[in-house]
């Protein structure tokens, strides 16, 4: 059995997911949860950087890049959403994040939802 990858922070984010939706419920934008976010991040002292650009190189050279909701203490990097329904997309975007920036593990949350359901996206990196 393998250990769970960055198990105490990913649990903490998840209690800090679930305590922003408890207090705001699914009504407001993208932007807000975002906000609420880097309060309480800050408030709890977990080192975190906000709206990162990542970009995509290809032998050498950067071909585009990525903008990345949250990297929370240089491992996991978080997608906020607010929207109907998580989809492949969003999925196969957070791979891409991963890979851009090296990163093992990610999390995507649709705040959005009744009940949210944080999800976990592992990358392995080569």
């Amino acid at each position: 059995m393998s250990e769970i990858l960055h198990k105490d922070l990913s649990y903490e984010i998840n209690g800090i997911l679930f305590e922003i939706h408890n207090k705001l419920g699914s009504f407001c934008n993208h932007k807000q949860y975002c906000q609420a976010l880097e309060i309480v991040l800050k408030n709890r002292g977990i080192s975190y950087q906000r709206e990162i650009e990542v970009p995509i190189i290809m032998d050498g050279h950067e071909i585009g890049g990525n903008r990345l909701d949250f990297l929370i203490d240089d491992k996991i990097v978080l997608d906020v959403k607010n929207k109907k329904i998580i989809t492949k997309k969003d999925y196969v975007q957070m791979k891409r994040y991963l890979n851009a920036a090296q990163k093992e593990l990610g999390i995507i949350v649709n705040f959005a939802e009744k009940s949210i359901k944080p999800a976990r996206i592992l990358n392995k990196i080569n």
